[in-house]
């Protein structure tokens, strides 16, 4: 017996072969590139193809497909939204049947932040514990809810778009689009705030980031710089802090979990910054939950949602 599974990215797709004891038998992976709509639905059926060829099993033996998918996965309409990927409304289950010509293979979908949440829960850092958030900041924001032994999902599966929390005013237009706390706290939104400032040009002078393709600035540029005490990257970073901290805060008040996880990829670079974070945190939260709170980083990070989505697979067995 084995299962499948399927990690859909905004610019990578990575899948897996999981045997029935959650081990890994074969991986492949590959960049989205350009590839948008359809073209990424092919791309993700090539996936499903090659790791059958690629493991020697026979079809027979896949039970379960699982996949991550970085938007929301309709429960109800079995339609997906990732606008990352020109998604909206896509029929991602249809084609997957249509492809595999109604094998009684049973699919799974989810939204990243769902699969990240299951995938620690199953082999990472929330092992054993039943009130868990994962807070993944990337490109994006989202964050996994593991609560009372459940995962939320909400009304419209949509629980957990963290990226557009309320963080402070004056409202802007740029929130339309982005959402409050991803304009200033996610891998992204810290790079357009950097590029901000350097188009303005007259604040931070002595910052070495005048020196790139404004451009060409990233989150990996600023982190660097933030640690080299770099002006310009400690304003934006420092902005980015203080915000990670009011809204685990919140998390924190709202949820009274025992555990928030810090992943995706600015957490990486952002790592060290955890134990700050938690400072800054214990200002604004609840004064007993955040007592019973540990802040702790991903240790599966990038695989987090390739776990998740194996576990959602070996849990929906039909044969």
């Amino acid at each position: 017996m084995a299962v499948i599974s399927i990690d859909l990215g905004g610019t990578k797709i990575t899948g897996a072969l999981f045997d029935e004891n959650g081990e890994i038998c074969c991986r492949v992976s590959h960049l989205l590139e350009k590839r948008k709509g359809d073209e990424v639905g092919l791309l993700v059926l090539n996936v499903i193809d090659t790791l059958i060829e690629q493991s020697g099993c026979q079809r027979e033996v896949i039970e379960a497909l699982g996949i991550c998918v970085p938007g929301i996965a309709n429960s109800k309409t079995e339609l997906i939204w990732a606008p990352n990927i020109d998604w909206e409304n896509y029929p991602l289950r249809k084609k997957i049947e249509n492809h595999l010509k109604n094998d009684p293979i049973a699919i799974k979908i989810a939204s990243d932040r769902t699969c990240y949440i299951l995938g620690e829960h199953w082999k990472g850092t929330a092992k054993n514990t039943t009130n868990a958030v994962y807070l993944s900041i990337g490109t994006g924001i989202g964050v996994g809810l593991l609560i009372d032994g459940k995962i939320i999902h909400g009304h419209g599966d949509i629980a957990g778009a963290a990226g557009w929390f309320a963080m402070g005013t004056p409202y802007s237009e740029e929130y339309k689009k982005y959402g409050c706390f991803e304009s200033y706290a996610s891998g992204d939104g810290i790079a357009r705030q950097a590029k901000k400032i350097l188009r303005e040009g007259h604040l931070f002078k002595g910052s070495s980031l005048y020196k790139k393709n404004i451009e060409e600035v990233s989150s990996k540029d600023i982190f660097e710089e933030f640690y080299k005490d770099d002006p310009l990257a400690i304003s934006v970073i420092e902005k980015a802090i203080d915000l990670w901290a009011m809204a685990s805060a919140n998390l924190v008040s709202l949820l009274n979990p025992e555990m928030i996880i810090w992943g995706g990829g600015v957490f990486g670079p952002a790592t060290e910054l955890i134990g700050r974070i938690y400072e800054k945190a214990s200002r604004w939260a609840q004064p007993i939950a955040i007592k019973q709170v540990k802040f702790e980083k991903s240790i599966l990070q990038g695989n987090a949602g390739l776990y998740g989505a194996g576990y959602l697979a070996l849990t929906s067995r039909t044969k």
